[in-house]
């Protein structure tokens, strides 16, 4: 199953990849404007406080590279932005637990502080929601296609009783013999 064929272009489900995207791209451009704006040290460990998180330029750096990143799965859509939605949200997660480990020690070259450890777990949380919307669940519409491609036996069988039956089959031509018998009222 290649991901990029599974979704039609104009599927409902590509405007949450897409809209999810956007946002979470702007936020860290936000976040990476903000720490650019404070004219903060490259590789700072103590970092200065940005909207209530730790930062320094690295950070601003990366976080200006995820975001815009994040705003060309947008501007792309569709499976390829939920599939990119779904990798930067583990890698936040990724990010997450990395740094649990190094706060308060040097190799924190982010500067990262607790309040940005959770924010890595909650925006990879968002992000990678973003990704899975109608993707994975245990109760997916027959109708979609990431459905389609888990249970192709059942999806063509459904696919077929759905068609309409073509002309001159036998069950074609036995409805229309039926239809077309004069209908008898009365006895004789």
């Amino acid at each position: 199953m290649k991901l990029r064929d599974e979704l039609p272009v104009d599927h409902h489900l590509a405007s949450v990849y897409r809209y999810g995207a956007g946002f979470c791209g702007l936020v860290l451009l936000a976040f990476a404007a903000l720490g650019f704006a404070d004219a903060l040290s490259p590789f700072d460990t103590a970092g200065d406080t940005i909207a209530g998180m730790t930062t320094n330029v690295a950070l601003s750096v990366i976080s200006t590279v995820v975001g815009l990143a994040l705003l060309g799965g947008a501007v792309i859509g569709g499976n390829f932005a939920s599939t990119l939605n779904i990798v930067v949200g583990g890698l936040f997660f990724l990010s997450g637990f990395a740094h649990v480990f190094v706060l308060d020690r040097p190799a924190n070259i982010l500067g990262f502080g607790m309040s940005n450890v959770i924010f890595s777990f909650v925006m990879g949380l968002f992000i990678a929601t973003f990704g899975m919307y109608g993707r994975v669940s245990s109760k997916l519409s027959h109708d979609n296609p990431y459905w389609a491609a888990r249970h192709p036996e059942q999806a063509a069988r459904e696919k077929t009783a759905a068609r309409p039956a073509p002309a001159g089959t036998a069950e074609t031509a036995g409805a229309l013999t039926a239809a077309a018998k004069p209908v008898r009222r009365g006895r004789r």
